[in-house]
């Protein structure tokens, strides 16, 4: 009986007193393991799936983590602009003249170049500067023989930048000297 196979758990010599000892067969440990494969594969399924729930709980927090981010920012760029959008209300309601009118536009405008530059977006230099394709964007040019060639003399669109990056090119109409060659 030295031959006969175990089963985990079951000694050879493990018997109820009483009883005599079967051999353990083939199918009986076949048996045995494909139960401890099935539990396994249960176990694998169930980690599995709660795997792949929270990585579904994740991928939403995510989301709604960006949205409530993207809310945050308009928001807070939206908020100065809201202060413009009253004045420019009060101002279509007012009775004045028109010079009246004309210096609480001014106002309004002041107004929102600070809300810009509270976001850091600038106006791109333009009239007096030397023409620079990278910020300026030619329209036109004006025959001069009193400024210099490519520099910038009328501003038809302003243009901005946020920090170092542009955001559209200013509009501009430069010099043309003949009696200078360009270098």
């Amino acid at each position: 009986m030295q031959d006969e196979m175990t089963v985990e758990g079951v000694q050879e010599g493990d018997v109820a007193p009483g009883t005599t000892p079967e051999p353990i067969s083939e199918t009986s440990v076949a048996h045995a393991e494909l139960e401890l494969v099935k539990g396994e594969r249960d176990q694998l399924i169930d980690r599995l799936a709660r795997l792949q729930a929270e990585f579904d709980n994740a991928r939403k927090r995510e989301a709604k983590e960006r949205a409530d981010a993207r809310d945050y920012v308009i928001s807070n760029t939206v908020e100065p602009f809201l202060g413009v959008m009253d004045n420019f209300q009060l101002a279509l309601k007012a009775d004045g003249t028109v010079e009246q009118l004309r210096g609480g536009v001014e106002l309004i405008l002041k107004q929102m170049e600070d809300a810009l530059k509270g976001l850091n977006v600038v106006p791109v230099e333009t009239v007096g500067t030397q023409f620079d394709p990278r910020v300026h964007e030619a329209l036109g040019s004006i025959e001069t023989k009193e400024f210099p060639d490519h520099q910038v003399l009328e501003e038809i669109r302003r243009g901005y930048k946020i920090r170092e990056k542009l955001l559209r090119p200013a509009l501009v109409r430069i010099a043309a000297n003949a009696d200078q060659v360009a270098d």
